[in-house]
């Protein structure tokens, strides 16, 4: 889930050190196929951390390879990958797991959170008029005026597919229906969409109170205490809406979904809703998260998402991108 610097921002959009050249640690390599990133690392921060560009098991607690990850993720019926959203190298690896996973005759669908579902017939029309060109869906879709991060980030995902010839899923909610249940509550959702959604489930109160805190940590302290729930309950609707997409889309070759980290996480994102929804069909998800100097080893980075352990089934590390305190100028602001 994006940062978000005032509840306003939050109701009209979706979600949550050495500067040389480098080349990817050898664990981001793979035996036998071409390296993920054939270029280097485009971020500049880190890259001599020694979990940059390390691939983690979480439940096996060891390193693996960029092959046996693929091989793990081409068993899985969905797979969810996570990013930073205006992380270069992030959209990178993602690309090339979206390659991996496309091979042979699977063609699983490719599913997007920067794309809602009122989008779908621009999408379907621009693949049906230029069904491999990338830069004609991103003026299909109005990517420019979307206030996503630049579309050169998300290219190489999109362009993955498309070459695979992958059915293209707009998955998240419209902003207007978010926008509707922060204000108005779930009663502001047609019965059945709320129905769905599980939001008439109440979450347990650990769960609550946890993802309560996130929202008020993501809003710097600042957002008025009342609107917490209201937070919550689109976060949740979000995850469920993205795992419905997802799994309506499957024709029986599976689905991949891109999102950030927040609604990749294994404990309550996507991957749980899916669970919840397709029983006995397997879903993996993977983190990309970028490496800390202060922290050293894989499950130091476990307290960041207030988990005993990473929510996820691995996580990929990568260097760091420079990043202005999101806070410091709302900060300077009286809180109201």
């Amino acid at each position: 889930m994006r940062t978000l610097l005032t509840a306003a921002a939050l109701l009209f959009t979706t979600a949550c050190s050495h500067a040389g050249a480098a080349r990817p640690h050898p664990a981001a390599t793979s035996q036998g196929s071409q390296s993920p990133m054939p270029g280097g690392w485009t971020s500049p921060l880190h890259r001599e951390h020694p979990l940059t560009g390390r691939i983690w098991d979480v439940k096996a607690a060891r390193f693996v390879d960029a092959e046996a990850l693929r091989g793990a993720l081409t068993q899985a019926r969905f797979v969810v990958l996570g990013e930073r959203h205006d992380q270069p190298d992030h959209h990178q690896l993602q690309a090339w797991l979206v390659q991996a996973l496309a091979t042979g005759d699977k063609k699983p669908a490719l599913a997007f959170e920067m794309l809602d579902v009122g989008q779908q017939p621009a999408v379907d029309a621009s693949l049906a008029q230029a069904p491999r060109d990338a830069d004609a869906l991103a003026l299909a879709v109005n990517w420019a005026g979307s206030g996503w991060p630049d579309w050169a980030l998300y290219r190489p995902v999109f362009a993955a597919g498309l070459e695979a010839g992958l059915p293209i899923v707009a998955a998240n909610l419209p902003r207007s229906q978010v926008r509707d249940l922060v204000m108005r509550g779930p009663e502001a959702l047609a019965p059945g969409l709320r129905q769905r959604l599980s939001l008439d489930t109440p979450l347990p109160e650990p769960v609550e109170q946890a993802m309560r805190q996130e929202q008020d940590e993501a809003h710097c302290g600042h957002l008025p205490k009342e609107m917490l729930g209201p937070m919550v309950q689109a976060q949740r609707a979000r995850d469920a809406h993205l795992a419905d997409r997802l799994s309506n889309a499957d024709t029986g070759q599976g689905g991949v979904l891109i999102t950030g980290n927040g609604h990749a996480r294994t404990d309550r994102g996507v991957p749980a809703q899916l669970a919840a929804r397709a029983h006995g069909k397997d879903v993996r998800a993977v983190g990309l998260l970028e490496v800390d100097p202060k922290l050293r080893e894989p499950a130091d980075y476990a307290a960041s998402f207030g988990a005993q352990s990473l929510p996820f089934d691995y996580v990929w590390f990568t260097p760091a991108m420079p990043m202005e305190d999101p806070c410091a100028a709302l900060l300077k602001r009286p809180k109201k």
